[in-house]
């Protein structure tokens, strides 16, 4: 069973590649790792996965332990990633919501009212002792390679509460966001709680750094990030802030909201490949960068991959700090190899110094 006993740090931490470039130290060559490392893409995954449900797996502290180790076997990244989901914690906590496959996370009862918000519990460690558990397990395994917590951010997972699904315009979420403020605040107060201790959880049990994903932030307008989100957002980092541990900022299409992400307390600032990194640089503040290679370059030949993979490391040598990343996620049908050369290309690759 797990322990509320705080793990020691393997000492061997202090020498990482990944939470040197995370706090703006000198590194030894430029860490990456990869999101969506573990999954559809390793055939390993798809073994252990075979008929085992994606929140079936994550609630099993055996599995995610498994999972969340197989790409640092393969591919020697500097960071394993918690293996989860986003609407874990939700599940956790009683929500009446399942993913399905092809479509995503589907809820059973959307959000509506301010009697919806209240009915959903605060989380506890005692929700998610198999988090607990799963990532001691990991700490031991993994020695000096740090594991990075993974939580979604409130309006990300608001919009899956307020739409009961996935959403392309977000109409309904911001339908309340505009019209019914009360109620959004409410519900961002709410999820932010079980985002920050959702996050506390991994990193009491060990884990050396968190990333705060927040998918859909790029549908908001820059003042509506700042007046409705962005305060969310920060009392969760506000936190995880407390405990000592580098945290990552992350949304998709956010080139506009870059400095904001920021701000709203983020040590490193996660880049999507629509926004070319030096420009991105230019945006976040003294504050280390991740990104952001085109996931779907490593379906190209393995010479422009690493050109192109070149060119990002040395418009991140400008930065405070550089974790090289693609600019979202694995793509399923990757080709595990492609990716185990772009990981050997980029630790390999000679730094200068910085600019």
């Amino acid at each position: 069973m797990s322990s509320n006993v705080a793990p020691t740090p393997d000492p061997r931490l202090a020498d990482s590649a990944f939470l040197k470039a995370a706090r703006g130290e000198e590194v030894p060559h430029t860490p990456v790792w990869y999101m969506r490392q573990a999954g559809r893409s390793l055939p390993e995954y798809l073994a252990v996965r075979e008929g085992v449900g994606m929140l079936e797996s994550c609630m099993d502290p055996a599995l995610t332990t498994e999972i969340t180790l197989q790409p640092v076997r393969r591919y020697g990244v500097d960071a394993a990633v918690f293996f989860s989901d986003i609407v874990l914690p939700l599940k956790a906590v009683g929500v009446d919501l399942d993913i399905k496959p092809g479509i995503g996370p589907v809820v059973e009862s959307p959000v509506r009212t301010l009697a919806d918000v209240e009915a959903i519990p605060d989380l506890t460690p005692e929700h998610v002792w198999f988090i607990t558990e799963a990532v001691q397990a990991l700490t031991r395994e993994l020695g000096g390679t740090p594991l990075l917590g993974f939580a979604g951010a409130p309006f990300t997972v608001a919009s899956y509460l307020v739409e009961g699904g996935p959403s392309k315009e977000h109409a309904r979420t911001k339908a309340m966001m505009f019209g019914a403020p009360d109620v959004w605040d409410a519900l961002m107060r709410k999820i932010g709680g079980i985002a920050a201790e959702f996050l506390a959880v991994q990193v009491r049990a060990g884990a050396s750094a968190v990333q705060l994903f927040d998918s859909w932030a790029g549908a908001l307008a820059p003042a509506d990030y700042a007046a409705y989100v962005q305060p969310h957002s920060a009392r969760v980092l506000a936190t995880i802030g407390e405990l000592g541990v580098p945290r990552i900022h992350f949304g998709v299409g956010t080139s506009n909201l870059l400095g904001p992400m920021g701000e709203a307390g983020a040590d490193v600032v996660g880049v999507d490949w629509r926004t070319p990194l030096e420009d991105a640089i230019g945006r976040v503040g003294d504050r280390a960068v991740q990104g952001n290679l085109d996931p779907t370059l490593v379906f190209a030949p393995t010479e422009v991959m690493t050109a192109r993979a070149a060119e990002v490391i040395e418009a991140g040598r400008a930065a405070r700090g550089h974790i090289f990343n693609l600019g979202h996620g694995v793509i399923p049908s990757t080709d595990p190899d492609q990716l185990a050369r772009l990981t050997e290309f980029v630790q390999t690759y000679p730094l200068t110094p910085r600019r």
